[in-house]
């Protein structure tokens, strides 16, 4: 269903990239998921009443939570595709990640909800009356969820959505604690045992979990995270197609929402390659990263020697000094400056995030290892932190 109605209501499906298609998307699952979990609130609400199952009672609401969920979900789609203002400049693509911190806690909050009445249940339990009507609205809505988790799952990785996989997550929680309450229907009508309250019980344990995990996705972008493994390479893969960069470092990824993201970096380049050739190859770079990857990349260049031998020379020591260090660390930026009395190694070396040993303690190795290395240098190091 949804593919079709993406076909009938999205133009340039396929440019997810772009923030219209992505809130298009939103727009589209959300209205679905409203309908369809009023749909499953209204059915199961019935079962609720005609079998007087507390499980499936608060399973209804459950699912007319998710309708709201949905709805905020909507909004917040909607919000984040504002353009930019003068107090917003990189606008308001983090707007959907709230949208999903809400959702997440409207989760949490039902689970409270549903784990004080259905403990409350086990100590007060109440007969329940299974019929075929029940079992059949029950069955339904199992069936429906797995649906929804479905094509949110597959939308959510289309446009790389948070909040699409929050609803994806707790479509799939509502499968399995609707099929615990489908099976405490079987058991309490063919036995004597009545299970009704405990299934709620664990009902309610899978939807905290469930808002748990969903609001620690949504709230690490908030924060900020280090970017994909894979988007870094493709970042340097794409800037290193100019013939004259021949390296890229201090690269920070700025996450401002979905199809809101800035790129800044270093781009090495030989020192004795025209300034004007360089320039405009600087900014080719830049264009290539914002047609491939939708980013908009603000790049320093950096000249660096690269047909000098006696750099080369020192380079390399440098080099298996560090690695012989530590092969997580790596270094940039490095010169040579000689002078009367002694000739000065500049360098900056990086470290990745809570690394061992501070960076004072790094400096100190590091500058005493090239030093015995290297004759009549002082090494001139800096300690930054990797940023990948």
């Amino acid at each position: 269903m949804v593919s079709l109605l993406t076909k009938i209501f999205i133009k340039n499906a396929e440019d997810v990239n772009n923030p219209n298609v992505r809130t298009a998307y939103g727009t589209l699952c959300s209205v679905v998921g409203i309908f369809l979990n009023i749909l499953m609130f209204a059915g199961k609400y019935i079962a609720g009443v005609l079998s007087k199952s507390v499980s499936i009672t608060a399973d209804a609401f459950n699912n007319l939570s998710d309708a709201g969920s949905s709805i905020i979900t909507l909004l917040g789609f909607r919000l984040a595709n504002k353009k930019p203002d003068p107090d917003h400049p990189f606008g308001h693509g983090r707007l959907e990640y709230l949208s999903g911190l809400v959702v997440s806690l409207l989760i949490l909050v039902m689970g409270f909800e549903l784990l004080k009445s259905s403990v409350i249940k086990i100590f007060n339990p109440k007969p329940i009356e299974a019929s075929v009507l029940v079992g059949v609205i029950v069955v339904t809505s199992i069936l429906i969820k797995i649906y929804m988790a479905f094509y949110n799952i597959r939308v959510g990785k289309k446009i790389g959505s948070e909040t699409m996989k929050a609803v994806a997550a707790d479509s799939i929680s509502d499968t399995l604690s609707t099929t615990v309450v489908l099976v405490s229907l079987i058991v309490s009508h063919f036995t004597t045992f009545n299970i009704d309250a405990y299934a709620g019980t664990f009902v309610a344990v899978l939807i905290l979990k469930t808002g748990f995990n969903s609001a620690k996705d949504t709230i690490s972008p908030l924060l900020g995270t280090k970017p994909d493994p894979e988007f870094v390479k493709q970042i340097k893969e794409i800037v290193k197609e100019s013939e004259h960069i021949v390296g890229v470092h201090d690269l920070i990824v700025h996450d401002y929402g979905p199809g809101r993201v800035f790129i800044s970096l270093h781009a090495e380049v030989p020192s004795d390659v025209d300034i004007f050739v360089l320039h405009e190859e600087i900014d080719s770079a830049e264009l290539r990263l914002k047609e491939r990857l939708g980013c908009e990349a603000i790049i320093h260049l950096d000249p660096i020697s690269v047909n000098d031998e006696e750099v080369n020379k020192y380079r390399e020591i440098v080099d298996e000094i560090i690695k012989n260090y530590d092969e997580k660390l790596s270094f940039h930026d490095f010169r040579v400056v000689p002078g009367e009395a002694q000739t000065n190694l500049i360098l900056d070396v990086v470290v990745p995030t809570n690394y061992k040993l501070s960076f004072e303690a790094v400096n100190k190795d590091l500058k005493k290892l090239i030093q015995n290395k290297c004759e009549g240098c002082v090494a001139i190091i800096t300690v930054e932190q990797s940023y990948i």
